[in-house]
């Protein structure tokens, strides 16, 4: 999942080349190792919390329509068909199926199943693996980090890693459309009608604790690919601890941020609206305000079938994924709509200082505003509480990304500054200041200096 290749070239290997174990490349010792087919579990964990998603979000529809609750069936249909369809077109996208004969396939997608059956060519591709011999093999030439030593490798992938590999990539883009614009706004909606109609569905609860593990597994898939992007020389390796740290660190943001939105909508409806339509817009033309600012140009190889207007609209729909990810939580990577990448492939410690500390700042507004507002709802609740509870929340999931990128991250060894650095800075800078101030003598001591010129 986290492998990154930087060079490949894909030439016949004979027996020869398969028995020598290192290659000298410019005088650089490479080694040569065979790389192992690796289970497919990223895409048989998105497909599962496709699927359910979309039967929990189907049986509490039915439930709705039983008791006549019209507007919260409509928005919670509105919430799994669409981003339903843009996961069948992503992975039409992706695996280029409208140019192909493939009427089964094609099918099953519009059925909302092309995530089902692209897990099941995943599983057949793996178990099939290893065979029979691939004819052709791709050289990937990596770095890895070990003691701090960078030490230049080569790894032999097969046929069968490589499709699978594709299976993955498009699977992590399809789980972050999941995560962002479906299960983020579905468990906003769902929160907020268990609170204006005061009752529990079990039906309900099951599809928000979906909801939140789908966003959270978008958020981390949005961590590990930044990771992967920025660092694209190097072979990328997380190990649990840090997969825990992220769990917790991405948990406790979503939840916080959800929980302030929803609180703040129930005692200020009207003035969500804006305050939702205000953060989408902004980060949504942020990316395009740079890119003109840059007076930049539009990337030509998006896809070549496409004229500068399809272009656009893939550009737009890109950037309004990118918007409603930093609604909830940190995106990790920055938009760059001048590059070809798209994406801007180096570390933003300034932006995501700003943003932090701007979504804290919003968060205890929009948490003090609901205090004052509240209706009478929450007079069983301890307000009070609650609030402290939501600020602690959001600052021990800065508290676990500070950690993170401290201890756990995979190429810390190459950070220039670490956190403990930039804090040591400030405590330094603090103490300077402090020692450069002249000292202003207080009325004791300027009596005993007169006394001792007398």
């Amino acid at each position: 999942m986290c492998e990154v290749t930087v060079e490949e070239q894909e030439r016949d290997i004979s027996n020869a080349d398969l028995e020598c174990p290192s290659v000298v490349d410019n005088g650089v010792m490479l080694v040569v190792k065979k790389s192992h087919v690796r289970p497919p579990l990223s895409v048989v964990l998105a497909t599962v919390l496709y699927l359910a998603e979309l039967v929990t979000a189907a049986v509490l529809c039915s439930l709705y329509r039983k008791t006549d609750d019209v507007t919260w069936m409509g928005f919670t249909i509105t919430f799994t068909v669409v981003p339903a369809l843009l996961i069948q077109l992503t992975l039409m996208f992706i695996h280029r199926d409208l140019g192909r004969d493939r009427p089964l396939i094609l099918f099953l997608h519009l059925l909302l199943l092309g995530p089902v059956i692209r897990c099941i060519q995943a599983l057949v591709i793996y178990f099939r693996a290893g065979k029979r011999e691939d004819p052709y093999i791709t050289i990937s030439r990596k770095i890895t980090l070990k003691k701090g030593d960078q030490i230049p490798l080569e790894w032999e992938i097969g046929q069968s890693e490589r499709l699978l590999n594709t299976h993955r990539s498009a699977f992590k883009r399809t789980a972050v459309i999941q995560a962002f614009l479906g299960s983020a706004p579905q468990l906003t909606l769902q929160l907020y009608a268990t609170i204006q109609e005061k009752y529990f569905l079990p039906a309900r609860l099951t599809l928000m604790a979906i909801t939140l593990i789908s966003i959270t597994y978008g958020a981390l898939v949005c961590s590990t690919l930044a990771i992967q992007i920025i660092y694209d020389d190097y072979k990328i390796r997380l190990r649990p601890v840090a997969y825990l740290c992220m769990i917790v660190w991405r948990g406790l943001e979503i939840a916080t941020r959800i929980t302030a939105l929803v609180l703040f909508s129930t005692a200020l409806t009207h003035w969500m609206i804006l305050v939702g339509m205000g953060s989408l817009l902004f980060f949504f033309f942020l990316p395009w305000v740079e890119f003109w600012a840059k007076k930049g140009t539009l990337v030509n190889d998006v896809e070549k079938n496409f004229s500068k207007l399809g272009t656009v609209m893939v550009l737009s729909m890109f950037t309004l994924l990118y918007a409603f990810i930093n609604i909830f939580c940190w995106s990790a990577v920055q938009l760059d709509l001048n590059s070809d990448e798209l994406i801007e492939r180096k570390q933003r410690w300034d932006r995501l200082a700003m943003y932090y500390c701007g979504r804290f700042l919003e968060n205890s507004i929009l948490i003090t505003l609901w205090y004052f507002y509240k209706s009478d709802f929450y007079e069983y609740v301890c307000s009070p509480l609650l609030a402290v509870q939501l600020l602690i929340c959001y600052s021990l999931s800065v508290l676990f990304m500070l950690l993170f990128y401290e201890f756990c991250h995979p190429t810390r060894r190459l950070f220039k500054h670490n956190v403990h650095d930039c804090l040591h800075c400030v405590c330094c800078h603090r103490d300077t200041r402090d020692e450069q101030e002249p000292q202003v003598p207080s009325y004791s001591t300027t009596a005993t200096l007169l006394l001792g010129q007398d």
